[in-house]
C-alpha cells in the first residue's frame, strides 16, 4: 500500500486516477509521495520514506530541488499540462494592453446611474481608444509549451511572430508553425518586435534579463508581456523605462508591491492557470508521474534527475538507484550482483549534471538484503526494490 499526503488543494480528475492501493494520507511522515501546487517546502526537514514530489504546475522555485536530490527525493513537475490556460490569458494581456479595455470600463462604472450615459459615453471614448494587434510584430522569447502556443495563436491572429529559443525541443520543433521566424539573438526580437512575451523559466542566466541594456535595446513605444516568472524583469530597470514611456505597457501575472497601481502597468493576480482544465489536466499528469515511478520506477518531467523508462516491470524484481554521477557506479553495482550468483536481465542509467539514476531487472526472485547493501557503497543516495 502506497500513502500520499496532498499540500494544497490538488484536483478530484487527477486523485481519482489512483488505484485502490493508494491511500492518503495527513502526514508527511508516513507519505511515500507529496502533491502540491504553490506550499513551500524550503523549511521542510524532509522523511527518510519520501520518495517523490510532484508540482501540478510547471514552476518549481518553492521546493529545494538539490537538497531532495541529495535526500534521494524524485521531484516532478507537469510541463505543459496548463499551457493552453496560461496562452489565452497571453492573449488577452495583449489586448488589454492594446486597447484600454480596463479604464473604458471603470468610466462605466464611476458613471452608472446617469441618465445620459450612452450619449456621454460616445464622447468620451476616444480617451481610450488604442491600436490594434493585426499586422504587429511579436516575439516570443521560449518556445516551450506555452510559447509555442502564443506564437502559433498570435500567427492566425494576423500578427507577424519572431521566435528565440536556443535549447527548443524536437516536439516544440514539430508544433511550431513554419510561418514564424526563428531568429538566433534576442537583440532581433528588441529591436524589431512591438511586442515582446517572456516563456522561459527564472534560471540563474535568465534572472534579471530584462534590465536596463535589455530595454534599452527596444523599439520605443513597445509592449512588454510577463507570464513566466517575476524574476526574469528588474524590476528598477523597467520602471525607469516605464515613467520614460520608452516601454509603453507592461502586463504581468505576477503581483509586487513596486507594481501594483502603477500607471501604465496591468498586474494579473497569478491566474495563468487558474481555470478548471488546467488544474484537472496538471492533476492527471501528477498522478500519472507518480504511479509510474512508484510502481515501474520510471522517471518522466523530473526537474532534478535524469529521465528514464525501462516500461512496465515483469514478475521479478527491479532495482532502482538514484546516485550521484560519478565513475564506476555501475560497476560497483553489477559486481555486488555478480558476487550474490544473481544475473542481470535488463540495465539502465541516465545522468543530470551531479546525478544519476541506475535501473536494474534481475533473473532472481530473491532479493533479500540487496537493498542493504547497494545502500552501503558510497555517493549511493537512495535504493528501492520493485517487487
Amino acid at each position: 500500500m502506497y500513502q500520499y499526503q496532498c499540500l494544497n488543494a490538488i484536483s478530484e480528475a487527477g486523485l481519482s486516477l489512483f488505484s485502490e492501493d493508494y491511500q492518503r494520507t495527513e502526514e508527511m511522515a508516513g507519505a511515500d509521495a507529496v502533491l502540491l501546487r504553490s506550499a513551500s517546502l524550503h523549511e521542510t526537514v524532509f522523511p527518510e520514506k519520501l520518495k517523490a514530489i510532484a508540482r501540478a504546475g510547471a514552476g518549481v522555485n518553492n521546493i529545494p530541488l538539490e537538497d531532495c536530490a541529495e535526500k534521494g527525493i524524485v521531484v516532478f513537475n507537469t510541463p505543459g499540462a496548463n499551457a493552453n490556460g496560461v496562452k489565452e490569458l497571453v492573449i488577452a494581456g495583449m489586448l488589454l494592453a492594446s486597447r484600454d479595455i480596463i479604464g473604458g470600463i471603470e468610466w462605466v462604472k464611476a458613471h452608472a446611474g446617469e441618465e445620459n450615459i450612452a450619449k456621454t459615453a460616445e464622447k468620451q471614448k476616444k480617451m481610450f481608444a488604442g491600436q490594434e494587434i493585426e499586422g504587429k510584430k511579436l516575439g516570443v522569447i521560449g518556445l516551450g509549451a506555452i510559447g509555442v502556443l502564443v506564437a502559433n495563436a498570435a500567427l492566425h491572429l494576423g500578427m507577424e511572430v519572431y521566435g528565440y529559443d536556443p535549447y527548443m525541443s524536437v516536439d516544440s520543433a514539430w508544433n511550431l508553425s513554419r510561418h514564424i521566424h526563428h531568429v538566433k539573438n534576442l537583440e532581433t526580437i528588441y529591436q524589431e518586435c512591438d511586442y515582446i512575451t517572456l516563456h522561459v523559466p527564472a534560471l540563474d542566466d535568465t534572472k534579471g534579463m530584462i534590465d536596463r541594456e535589455a530595454a534599452g535595446q527596444m523599439k520605443d513605444g513597445v509592449i512588454l508581456l510577463n507570464f513566466a516568472r517575476d524574476l526574469l524583469v528588474k524590476e528598477e530597470d523597467l520602471i525607469e523605462a516605464l515613467e520614460t514611456g520608452h516601454i509603453r505597457k507592461y502586463v504581468t501575472d505576477f503581483p509586487t508591491a513596486g507594481l501594483a497601481g502603477r500607471d501604465h502597468v496591468i498586474v494579473i493576480p497569478h491566474l495563468g492557470a487558474s481555470t478548471e482544465e488546467s488544474e484537472d489536466n496538471c492533476a492527471r499528469m501528477a498522478v500519472r508521474e507518480i504511479r509510474e515511478y512508484l510502481e515501474n520506477g520510471n522517471i518522466m518531467n523530473s526537474v532534478n534527475f535524469p529521465n528514464c523508462d525501462m516500461g512496465k516491470k515483469g514478475k521479478n524484481p527491479r532495482i532502482t538507484v538514484l546516485h550521484h554521477n560519478v565513475p564506476n557506479m555501475i560497476g560497483q553495482f553489477t559486481a555486488l550482483l555478480a558476487k550474490r550468483g544473481i544475473n542481470i536481465a535488463d540495465l539502465t542509467n541516465k545522468s543530470r549534471g551531479r546525478f544519476a539514476y541506475t535501473m536494474i531487472d534481475i533473473e532472481d526472485t530473491d532479493s533479500s538484503g540487496i537493498a542493504e547493501e547497494l545502500s552501503k557503497i558510497e555517493n549511493v543516495l537512495k535504493v528501492r526494490i520493485i517487487l
